[in-house]
């Protein structure tokens, strides 16, 4: 069977409700057509199906049906987003992108033993610095080996038996791993990835991308918070860590980083554009809800039943907001004050609450509070049940037109494209 190709670059797409593949795809062609080639991947968690009432399968015939339409002929993949060994057999028969999510064991101590042949075995890295064509060295130290010995050991060999129960239920089918170890309160350092990998090496994972955990927030819809600068050194040795990693251990030489909550991140496309550029690397920017927010802007445009269904979803939210926003709390950061009222909103026309939900900050109207509440309460569409549904099908013309230029032009041109003139105007990605 021929082995399918994560291309340098890829996108997961985020399609709770399964009805924009085509909308999503068509930002692809686009990037095509300009000579960038960008990889889809359709990715759902368990936690997300479970809500919605939806299945991988619905997710891959979607993604199928998109592809047949678009007449795309390139690689596409159905991702199962954060997974363990609980809930892997769910998207077995559907799914061939696995992200194994080992956060849950970051912290649990290895076996003595384990954790000491490790150290025993990497010392010799331990104060060693690589250049990897960077005017940041990258610093491997002694204390960053023994807490990846000490920490990590144990979520690295669950990887290794996630991965290896996969790929004997696949039975020689080919498919993408991701690890993915964001979902924790504490950031990696590039040395300890380094190590990382290393770990997941000897485990025999074949990973093609790695989800670290940045310093700083990345919140659900709307731009990083925290020390841009820091980012773009951790960025750029992160890059040199894989790239050494790669040559050192023999992983798959397209081996490319993962961002997750990745959309939205406009303060960092410029940067990390720049440290891909430098180093050649690839990247997966994994998003989930922008889509579906780009629904809701599409609804709210679209006409008076449209709109009726955004307000009624909002002041919903409202009442609900602990039940929404908790198992969300690490990823979004909202301001009960700063949330407009439902009488208030009630009052608004179409243009006011596009304004407000649209991630324009240099709207003065756009409110990233309003917009996190409802990058949440995806679960109070799904309980409309055809209501949502059927208005996502007749005002499909409008929302849309959102997707695919949310994807294409808010993210994949910023991030991938080569620097271009657009009327006159030189943008701030483009610098």
């Amino acid at each position: 069977m021929r082995k399918k190709h994560l291309a340098k670059y890829s996108f997961g797409l985020g399609d709770r409700f399964a009805h924009q593949a085509k909308a999503q795809l068509a930002a692809m062609l686009r990037s095509k057509q300009k000579g960038i080639t960008v990889t889809p991947v359709w990715n759902k968690s368990y936690r997300e199906h479970r809500i919605i009432g939806s299945t991988p399968l619905q997710t891959a015939l979607a993604a199928r049906r998109a592809v047949r339409e678009l007449n795309w002929r390139d690689d596409y993949f159905v991702d199962a987003d954060h997974i363990g060994m609980e809930n892997v057999d769910f998207f077995l028969d559907s799914c061939d992108f696995f992200t194994l999510d080992v956060a849950g064991l970051i912290g649990v101590q290895a076996e003595n033993s384990l954790a000491e042949g490790f150290i025993k075995r990497f010392s010799g890295y331990s104060g060693m610095q690589e250049i990897a064509e960077s005017d940041r060295p990258l610093k491997i130290s002694n204390d960053d080996l023994i807490r990846v010995a000490h920490r990590y050991l144990a979520a690295i060999r669950e990887a290794g038996r996630i991965y290896r129960y996969v790929a004997e239920k696949k039975a020689g089918e080919s498919f993408i791993v991701e690890v993915s170890m964001d979902e924790t309160s504490k950031a990696q350092t590039p040395g300890e990835i380094f190590f990382i990998l290393a770990a997941l090496s000897d485990e025999g994972v074949p990973l093609q991308t790695i989800a670290p955990k940045f310093p700083g927030r990345f919140n659900k819809g709307i731009d990083y918070v925290g020390d841009v600068r820091q980012f773009e050194n951790d960025f750029e040795q992160l890059l040199a860590a894989i790239r050494f990693a790669v040559r050192e251990f023999g992983l798959p030489p397209e081996l490319k980083p993962s961002i997750h909550s990745g959309s939205d991140k406009f303060s960092l496309y410029p940067i990390m554009r720049k440290i891909m550029r430098k180093f050649d690397s690839g990247l997966h920017l994994k998003t989930a809800g922008t889509t579906w927010l780009e629904e809701l802007i599409g609804l709210a445009e679209a006409d008076a039943q449209g709109l009726r269904i955004v307000k009624d979803i909002y002041q919903q939210a409202l009442e609900r907001f602990d039940e929404l926003c908790a198992p969300y709390a690490a990823v979004i950061d909202i301001d009960k004050n700063r949330l407009p009222s439902a009488t208030e909103v009630e009052s608004w026309q179409s243009e006011t609450l596009v304004a407000a939900l649209e991630h324009n900050p240099t709207n003065g109207n756009y409110n990233k509070h309003f917009r996190q509440l409802l990058h949440v309460s995806y679960k109070i569409a799904a309980e409309m049940g055809r209501r949502f549904s059927d208005a996502l099908e007749i005002f499909e013309p409008f929302i849309a037109t959102h997707v695919t230029e949310n994807i294409y032009g808010r993210h994949i041109l910023p991030l991938f494209a080569e620097k271009t003139q657009t009327k006159g105007v030189v943008h701030e990605w483009q610098k």
